[in-house]
């Protein structure tokens, strides 16, 4: 699965360069949990890594360029994303 947290994590540095490494691989992470989280909630049969690592890169080519704004409309996630903030370079 770090091949694939790695992957994606390469491709929403490339849509957005507001965030970190460290950020975006926690976004990935965040974004994979919650997809196969909700995915099981619905009864959903599990198809698998490459399904989860399919809708993932979709959220990623869609709305990686703006991820870096969700962190003002959803404070319950600022800690997970601001954590290296002041170590980034600009």
């Amino acid at each position: 699965m770090n091949d694939y947290h790695e992957k994606l994590a390469s491709l929403l540095l490339e849509q957005n360069e507001h965030i970190s490494y460290n950020q975006a691989r926690t976004w990935v992470e965040l974004l994979w949990e919650d997809f196969e989280s909700t995915y099981a909630k619905a009864g959903r049969e599990f198809k698998g890594s490459e399904m989860t690592e399919k809708v993932v890169r979709q959220w990623i080519q869609q709305y990686g360029g703006q991820l870096h704004e969700f962190i003002a409309k959803n404070p319950k996630y600022k800690h997970f994303l601001e954590q290296d903030h002041k170590n980034r370079l600009h």
